[in-house]
């Protein structure tokens, strides 16, 4: 019989906040956490096309676990550490008395340490000397290195894996994390994801992509539209989110406060296109009612869909298709929100994210609204998509994650009890 998983613990470093009460009250306040981007050390913003992104502004190291060297840090992992230790603390979890090879970590980052990275690959070019590459750097811009200091700092000692399928990483790693309880591997995940690639290079890669918004440089707060027929492009963001997942047994023995129960996982691949999804949405479907099939529910028990919704002219018609595809007599009545509106999209960290938002919805009865939504698109209309908080029971939500590479993931919530 499979253990049944629980979360537990939240944590959260984003552009709308650092800790769940303040990222919660913003988001249900429909703060936009876009901002201006400031220009790049030695690269004039005039350059780029696009020119605003989701900052996280207010971090501070000090805030990091005592003893940890942050200098030594990548900054996603930084973000990624502060995540955790709210969430560590947010669950009551204290290692001290867990079995550490009970306690694992699984966190998903598509990019890794890339701020360390382009910053040694740049003085290595201007300077010519090799020997002067800080001896760090391998370990620092490895794409483990989050998960690595999160367990080292934490003295979890059971699996320790990092999933990197660019936007579906970090949903991904919830719903291995999930599996990896189910079957007994663990008691105890600590699950996330965490990205910081706001870089000369990347900035400049998503611009040549043209997958950026480029419209609103001006006014940013407006930049970020998912399902708006005014829409231009995604708009780049960073930031951290993790869950502490758990056996319902071993959460129960403790005492621990449930937030919401993990149901359901679903991952495919599309095999279609590196950064663009089938046109008519099945794929999509596919993997929402592998998701639900999974959690042994059906699709008139899902509530609230926490949608991909990256605000790219083609990526947002398809995933309404694929809900009502999935859905086809209750679409517009399911309560469907964009966490991306408020943040921006944080590539790998976007999954755990959305988790996060889906799983406070689960717990309070609260669906953050949709900002930026004001000339629907009819290729994208929801009648229960909404720019304000929408209150009512929210028994079942499902979380959307769509990746480049073919990469679906999408991750099923339930109320406890």
């Amino acid at each position: 019989m499979k253990n049944r998983v629980v979360v537990t613990g939240l944590g959260v470093v984003s552009p709308i906040g650092i800790g769940i009460p303040t990222f919660w009250n913003n988001a249900l306040a429909g703060r936009s956490g876009i901002t201006a981007l400031a220009p790049f050390e030695g690269f004039p913003l005039e350059g780029y096309r696009s020119q605003v992104a989701g900052q996280v502004l207010d971090f501070d190291p000090a805030q990091l676990p005592g003893g940890v060297q942050a200098e030594r840090l990548d900054r996603y992992a930084r973000f990624a550490l502060l995540a955790t230790k709210e969430a560590v603390e947010d669950a009551g979890l204290r290692m001290e008395r867990e079995a550490p090879y009970q306690v694992g970590v699984i966190m998903g980052a598509g990019m890794g340490g890339l701020v360390i990275g382009e910053e040694e690959f740049t003085k290595l070019h201007r300077g010519l000397r090799p020997g002067r590459v800080t001896p760090t750097l391998i370990p620092t811009l490895s794409l483990n290195s989050a998960s690595g200091i999160i367990a080292i700092t934490f003295g979890a000692k059971g699996v320790n894996q990092t999933i990197s399928t660019a936007c579906s990483s970090s949903a991904h790693a919830i719903g291995q994390a999930l599996n990896c309880i189910r079957t007994g591997q663990a008691d105890v995940i600590i699950a996330g994801g965490a990205e910081a690639s706001l870089t000369p290079l990347v900035f400049a890669g998503f611009c040549s992509l043209r997958t950026l918004s480029t419209s609103f440089n001006a006014t940013p707060a407006r930049a970020s539209r998912p399902f708006d027929r005014a829409r231009d492009g995604f708009v780049m963001g960073e930031g951290a989110a993790t869950l502490v997942l758990e056996s319902l047994g071993h959460a129960l023995e403790r005492k621990a406060r449930i937030y919401a129960e993990v149901a359901g996982y679903g991952a495919t691949s599309e095999a279609y296109h590196m950064v663009s999804p089938k046109e008519d949405g099945s794929e999509m479907a596919a993997t929402m009612a592998l998701a639900l099939r999974d959690a042994g529910l059906s699709t008139e028990q899902v509530d609230h869909i926490n949608a991909h919704a990256t605000s790219t002219p083609v990526g947002d018609p398809v995933e309404v298709r694929a809900i009502r595809r999935l859905f086809p007599s209750r679409a517009d009545r399911i309560l469907v929100n964009a966490t991306k509106s408020l943040i921006g999209h944080t590539l790998g960290a976007a999954g755990a994210l959305g988790a996060l938002a889906g799983v406070l919805a689960v717990h309070t009865g609260l669906v953050h609204p949709t900002i930026n939504h004001d000339d629907p698109d009819p290729a994208c209309e929801l009648g229960a998509l909404s720019a304000k908080v929408q209150e009512g029971r929210v028994g079942v939500a499902m979380v959307n994650a769509f990746g480049f590479g073919s990469n679906n993931a999408v991750v099923v919530f339930r109320k406890w009890p």
